[in-house]
């Protein structure tokens, strides 16, 4: 059984949501909908489909969203019952109808080896009304290789893509970076625990840029520091998933994250010159040690 969690704050796109629900053709789901003390009341919109999707509507009576988007995915999820697999699906974002029987006809194949399974997506550019091609993914991937493929712009991710166990949901939780940026990317690590992430390029899952989700609104230089904070983070916990050629690259992109809104600082330098000493290249080690110098002087 999955449990669909939806933060629920937004009405404009929600009738999309829950209808892309009620459509599917396995109904081996239920559906938590968590009320972030919103001001557009779903009422309407959920007797509309109370006889067409099993879920439970819970209003939060504080908005915990615009202080920690993480902490309300979290609190929402403790409204789920049961459930050993979870998908957070944003509350404007949908489900191509054959989602969750794809799900159900492949589970034989991950069950036990994988804790993170993933779907092909489509992006919609509200603002335009386009839709991407499909972003589809090797079944078996490990959590490294897709995320190099992100940061080389081969591919792209968010959580409503997602279904991961309960238990390593328990075991981590979700790192809390301002507005959620890069926490999705850092959870499939986490969850991920060591195991290969299974997709299932079958169905697809539409994920939407608007001008009212947190996707589209333009803060950059959070989005930069923020970025550079989940780049360390990766480097620091998670640099053994990746090749040498793959780790010298993953501390030029923390360097360049850096660099677009600052200086480097003397102890991230250090940071950096340990590392490449550990994962020690001539060529690229004597660059680095002349951009040190450049910087300095």
């Amino acid at each position: 059984m999955i449990g669909i969690i939806i933060p629920y704050y937004k009405r404009t796109f929600f009738e999309e949501t829950l209808k892309s629900l009620a459509l599917q053709t396995d109904k081996r789901f239920k559906v938590y909908i968590g009320d972030d003390a919103s001001p557009e009341n779903p009422a309407i919109l959920l007797e509309r489909y109370k006889e067409k999707i099993d879920f439970v509507y819970h209003r939060f009576e504080s908005n915990l969203g615009g202080i920690s988007l993480t902490q309300q995915w979290e609190r929402c999820i403790e409204l789920s019952n049961g459930e050993e697999w979870l998908m957070i699906l944003g509350d404007d974002d949908y489900l191509e109808e054959t989602v969750i029987e794809n799900w159900h006809k492949n589970y034989k194949d991950f069950s036990g080896k994988s804790n993170v399974i993933r779907f092909a997506t489509k992006v919609v550019l509200e603002e335009t009304k386009n839709i991407s091609d499909a972003y589809t993914h090797p079944v078996w991937e490990s959590a490294g290789d897709s995320l190099v493929r992100i940061f080389k712009g081969i591919t792209r991710a968010s959580l409503s893509e997602y279904i991961f166990s309960k238990a390593v949901f328990q075991k981590f939780g979700f790192k809390n970076y301002p507005l959620a940026w890069c926490s999705d990317h850092k959870a499939f690590l986490d969850f991920a625990d060591g195991k290969l992430i299974y997709t299932i390029n079958e169905s697809i899952i539409f994920f939407r840029i608007s001008t009212i989700n947190i996707s589209g609104q333009r803060n950059i230089l959070l989005k930069q520091e923020t970025n550079t904070v989940f780049l360390k983070d990766v480097i620091k916990d998670y640099i053994h998933l990746f090749n040498k050629t793959q780790r010298l690259e993953l501390l030029m992109n923390y360097e360049i994250a850096i660099k677009k809104y600052r200086k480097l600082f003397f102890s991230e330098w250090i940071f950096l010159v340990q590392r490449y000493l550990l994962n020690f290249r001539f060529i690229a080690f004597a660059k680095l040690v002349r951009r040190i110098f450049m910087s300095i002087f």
